[in-house]
């Protein structure tokens, strides 16, 4: 009963429902407090209150609901602090309260959720330090404690946290060095990015500075320069591993064979034409860079990844390049180092109008950098996030975003030998330039998908994209990708992340009521013409066509691509009565994952029955037959 506008109090009779398993009352209007009879409630596994307008204490009985594995009560307005009853939900792996207006000390019973995978309790008033028994949550892949008032050190104990990829500390009043030796792998918290930290005036260490200096991060290694100088083409020519320095060579001679126009864009300059990197002398260019960024200063970086920082830096030509850096402590993490490499390597064998431009690459321990086309409007994370950008980004320019993306993911998946997964798909990883236009970006994760072995893997991506089936196969296939494009085609549309969404999708039938018209991101004007909604119809039933749970019932990015470029249909039925339900049951013309003959393809009847979409003229009637044939012997 998500997003139905309920309102007032839940009433205790709540309570007689003992055989309740589920319950999600997320997105309403409900006011009051929260019944404490609901820890009556003994068969309850998830429950989800979030985004209402709850008030006064949690319930302590909501302690007792030991079958819990999924609480969500965010986006509320709760006084005081968390019951520290809450310890007894043993079985919780998913604990969401962030912008609850909590306030206190984080109770330690917290320790005690050792089946914890998520603990999200950002934007709140918690004060205090972090509880030492915060190592005891071993199965912690995400903790988010941004945006309070905790003080103190960061505790050592968070070393124990071996699963951990996600941490956000930032804006909070943490001092004292960050800790990025902790645990039996010293390289623990080496990798997290600056912004996990930032806001912690009194915080110190990498990837910051100490508080009693004002110099820049990077002040000891401008010290060096002259001598890094010095020895520049041993860093460019003499170090770079052997593969990457044949490749480097097997891409120049490729340039070299091409026009003789080329070969005149392809000659160095004076000042070294950074855009020449694979043909000219190393060193200037080296020199170049140092200068435009001022040896890296922290002034002149634009963002922080899961691994490494990203600065602009304006060449003497007027160019300007984005470039990525893997600071020294980073390059000493082999999980690191080798992502670097692996992303080098990719981006320098592949060419894409879709895919991020490599432009060249310095590989050195002690210097290691990826030099990259600029894109000026930066992620589609961070615009989608910002109203005004948000805004900016209408629907015709949404739906060009996402069908850009598929192109990518089409290229890499069906025009590469052998395919190409990128393993992170996600809005943080598309990169958009001046015109809007989108690119896949961050290749550390891609791998080849090998046709002779089992393509098992290590977990990899960015949480809320990933997925499902990944925790427990561990086997990477190209239907993972397509899953990560369809959490992000929604989130285009919808202008957030569609958490709420994705969990409904396992019960179909809660989606009856759902209207697509009512997901859409509201900054944005209802679409009004036929052409705008015919695509946004396409866009969502692909899009969550790629989101089914079964990886071989998801088409395929090559399917996708190409319906996202086919012929308008006109749409029989009023835009605001299409549900999503209608959408999820579409087939897409796919017989058991399979994909329609290319002659069936031509003319998808089933759009015409489940959504009232017709071809902009009528088929042929031996088309018709084919047709009539075709779902005779279809199942949903």
């Amino acid at each position: 009963m998500s997003d139905c506008s309920l309102n007032g109090p839940i009433s205790s009779n709540i309570s007689h429902l003992t055989n309740l398993v589920s319950l999600s009352l997320a997105s309403n209007q409900i006011n009051g407090s929260i019944p404490s009879e609901m820890g009556n409630l003994k068969n309850l596994v998830s429950l989800d209150l979030s985004g209402n307008l709850f008030v006064d204490l949690i319930p302590s009985r909501l302690g007792q609901l030991t079958s819990l594995t999924f609480l969500d009560l965010s986006f509320n307005s709760f006084s005081d602090s968390i019951p520290p009853e809450f310890g007894g939900l043993t079985n919780l792996t998913e604990l969401h309260m962030s912008h609850c207006e909590l306030g206190g000390p984080l109770p330690p019973t917290l320790g005690h959720l050792t089946n914890l995978r998520i603990l999200y309790l950002g934007t709140n008033y918690f004060y205090g330090s972090i509880p030492s028994n915060i190592g005891n949550l071993s199965n912690l892949e995400l903790l988010g404690l941004g945006d309070n008032n905790l003080v103190g050190v960061i505790p050592s104990e968070i070393g124990n946290m071996m699963k951990l990829n996600i941490l956000d500390l930032s804006a909070n009043n943490f001092t004292g060095p960050i800790p990025y030796t902790l645990g039996p792998i010293p390289e623990t918290l080496a990798g997290f990015p600056l912004n996990s930290f930032i806001g912690n005036p009194g915080l110190y260490g990498y990837p910051f500075n100490s508080p009693t200096t004002s110099t820049s991060p990077f002040t000891q290694h401008r010290k060096n320069s002259n001598k890094v100088l010095r020895h520049v083409k041993i860093i460019l020519l003499s170090t770079i591993s052997p593969v990457l320095v044949s490749l480097a060579l097997l891409l120049l001679s490729r340039r070299l064979n091409g026009a003789k126009s080329k070969e005149a864009v392809l000659s160095p300059t004076k000042n070294g034409d950074l855009f020449s990197i694979w043909n000219f002398d190393g060193r200037v260019a080296f020199e170049d860079i140092i200068v435009a960024t001022e040896d890296f200063d922290i002034r002149y970086c634009i963002g922080t990844g899961g691994y490494g920082s990203v600065y602009k830096a304006q060449l003497p030509s007027g160019k300007v390049v984005a470039l990525k850096k893997l600071h020294r402590r980073e390059s000493e993490v082999p999980t690191f180092d080798r992502s670097f490499r692996n992303e080098a390597k990719m981006l320098t064998e592949i060419r894409h109008k879709n895919i991020v431009k490599l432009h060249g690459f310095c590989l050195h321990r002690q210097c290691m950098f990826l030099i990259y086309e600029y894109m000026e409007r930066g992620s589609l994370f961070c615009i989608l996030r910002d109203d005004a950008e948000a805004v900016e980004l209408d629907w015709m320019k949404r739906v060009n975003v996402i069908k850009n993306t598929a192109h990518a993911l089409c290229y890499l998946h069906h025009d590469c030998i052998p395919p190409i997964l990128h393993r992170d798909i996600s809005s943080n990883n598309i990169l958009l330039n001046s015109e809007l236009d989108a690119v896949v970006s961050d290749f550390g994760n891609a791998r080849l998908l090998d046709p002779d072995s089992s393509n098992h893997t290590t977990l990899a991506g960015t949480y809320g994209y990933i997925a499902p089936e990944l925790a427990y196969t561990m086997v990477v296939t190209e239907k993972c990708d397509v899953y990560s494009f369809g959490v992000v085609a929604l989130e285009v549309l919808m202008g957030r992340h569609p958490r709420e969404l994705l969990t409904l999708l396992s019960k179909p039938y809660s989606l009856q009521n759902v209207m697509l018209s009512d997901v859409l991101d509201t900054r944005l004007l209802p679409p009004r013409t036929r052409n705008v909604i015919q695509s946004i119809v396409v866009v969502a039933m692909l899009a969550l066509a790629c989101l089914r749970a079964k990886p071989k019932s998801r088409p395929t990015m090559k399917y996708v691509s190409q319906q996202l470029v086919a012929c308008q249909r006109q749409l029989l039925k009023p835009f605001p009565t299409i549900s999503l339900l209608e959408l999820v049951s579409s087939d897409l013309g796919m017989e058991n994952g399979r994909e329609p003959q290319p002659e069936i393809a031509l003319e998808l009847a089933k759009l015409n029955t489940d959504l009232g979409m017709e071809n902009e003229r009528e088929p042929h009637s031996e088309v018709s037959c084919h047709l009539d044939e075709f779902h005779g012997s279809s199942s949903n």
